[in-house]
């Protein structure tokens, strides 16, 4: 099997444009294999949020190569780039969440359109996640009218819905949600085990303490660029 097409995420010195995509225009490199955990240690929320940009094809390049499941975001014709998205779990920093709709259809949304699964199967599977992750079942209120807990919690099932190949996931866990925990490592695991590549980005690297897990990458991301960490956190 060729190398390239068994990444599940490969930047290939891959420099933004200079002032368009918020990141610092230096090339950007990583390699993530099927079951690999990235760690990466970022203070500036939004540095993180363009950087997962980055690794979904949605920053134009001036030079290098970003690709996902082997495939040049790049190269990609704008449905065939939507289409790979429907592979990738993400939990954003501003939630990204549509207060028209209840949260179960903002669960619900990608999978809808992106897949041709049975709609009573995605329900079926977002009920299942949901209680996993210690909801009582599908949050039907408004993103904005659930608390900062179950809003996190929805989060991450909307994430890991589909079982995605790929995700991103910002701030997934922090202090005052530090409850979830366990049930957020224990579907983190369960996705690797499957073959999912994860980049985990924290603004407390302190919540990845004890997680020593195999195939696991730790980093910084700063103005400098993604650096290695030079000790485990």
């Amino acid at each position: 099997m060729n190398d390239d097409l068994s990444a599940v995420l490969e930047l290939r010195e891959a420099q933004p444009f200079f002032g368009e995509s918020g990141l610092t225009a230096i090339p950007y490199s990583l390699r993530l294999m099927p079951g690999d955990c990235m760690l990466i240690a970022c203070r500036d929320p939004r540095r993180a949020s363009r950087f997962a940009d980055l690794c979904s094809g949605l920053t134009p390049l001036a030079s290098g190569q970003a690709l996902c499941l082997g495939l040049d975001w790049q190269a990609l014709a704008e449905r065939r780039a939507w289409a790979l998205r429907g592979r990738i779990g993400r939990v954003m920093q501003q939630g990204a969440w549509i207060d028209l709709f209840g949260a179960d259809l903002n669960i619900l949304l990608q999978q809808l359109h992106h897949t041709r699964t049975p709609t009573q199967d995605l329900v079926d599977e977002a009920i299942a996640l949901s209680r996993r992750f210690g909801l009582p079942g599908l949050p039907s209120l408004p993103p904005s009218r659930l608390s900062t807990a179950d809003r996190a919690k929805a989060a991450c099932v909307r994430a890991f819905m589909g079982e995605p190949r790929l995700l991103l996931l910002e701030d997934p866990v922090e202090q005052d949600t530090a409850d979830m925990m366990t049930a957020f490592l224990a579907e983190l695991t369960a996705a690797r085990e499957r073959g999912c590549g994860v980049i985990w980005f924290s603004r407390e690297p302190d919540m990845w303490r004890g997680y020593n897990a195999e195939g696991t990458q730790r980093f910084r991301l700063l103005d400098e660029g993604l650096l290695p960490m030079k000790k485990v956190m």
